[in-house]
């Protein structure tokens, strides 16, 4: 992906979305799977990683994203779509 500090300032970026969206996704739906493109703002969700990806995918088919469960975002993850 990036370098270290490249990669820190990605995932710093995608948490500062997930504070602006996350009255819209607490608590209805805690615990599902938000992938976060922090450079548009866009966000998918799913029941798991896989659909959340496949969402994200349709848009952004090469694009990195950070996903993160939702309700705890401090476990995000940067990842390429898939």
């Amino acid at each position: 992906m990036y370098d270290k500090a490249e990669r820190q300032a990605f995932i710093t970026k995608a948490k500062e979305v997930y504070e602006r969206i996350k009255g819209d996704l607490e608590p209805a739906h805690e615990g599902e799977i938000v992938a976060i493109h922090p450079d548009s703002g866009e966000y998918f969700l799913g029941q798991t990683l896989n659909q959340a990806d496949a969402k994200a995918y349709e848009r952004y088919p090469d694009g990195w994203l950070c996903f993160a469960r939702i309700g705890s975002p401090e476990a995000a993850l940067p990842l390429k779509t898939w």
